[in-house]
């Protein structure tokens, strides 16, 4: 069973974020995107994270396909986008990033990832495929196809 749970999307999950700000990558906030989906509170929640205790360990975001992805990912109609990973470092090397990992995989649509603070290895061990290509901030893109 697994522990991933979809956040919701209000003020709390920015103090539930708060954490990752403190301790994490300036990259990987999320500041833009819950403020952009707190304004359309039509959407549903594309942040997912694992509990540990009371306390968020461990977070992702994982999108539908958009348009602006086309230009990297042109070989499929539907697919999803995982964005930001990221597991606080108390929690690291205890499965939580492989756990979101087949969370996103369970979906069942190919899945593009933009790989981060060189999080490109741990993608590759997870059956992603590196394109040799970068995104505009110089980022690896890779690929999972179930």
């Amino acid at each position: 069973m697994s522990n991933v749970k979809r956040l919701d999307i209000n003020y709390k999950t920015d103090e539930l974020f708060k954490d990752f700000r403190n301790f994490g990558n300036e990259n990987l906030y999320f500041v833009d995107e819950l403020r952009g989906e707190m304004i359309d509170a039509s959407s549903e929640s594309p942040f997912y994270g694992i509990y540990v205790g009371d306390r968020l360990g461990a977070r992702m975001a994982l999108y539908r396909k958009g348009e602006v992805e086309e230009q990297h990912f042109p070989d499929f109609d539907d697919y999803n986008i995982l964005w930001k990973l990221e597991v606080l470092k108390n929690f690291q090397d205890r499965g939580y990033g492989t756990e979101l990992i087949n969370f996103a995989k369970e979906q069942g649509r190919p899945i593009k990832v933009i790989a981060r603070n060189q999080s490109k290895d741990f993608f590759i061990k997870h059956g992603f495929e590196d394109l040799n290509k970068k995104n505009k901030d110089d980022h690896d893109i890779l690929i999972w196809t179930p």
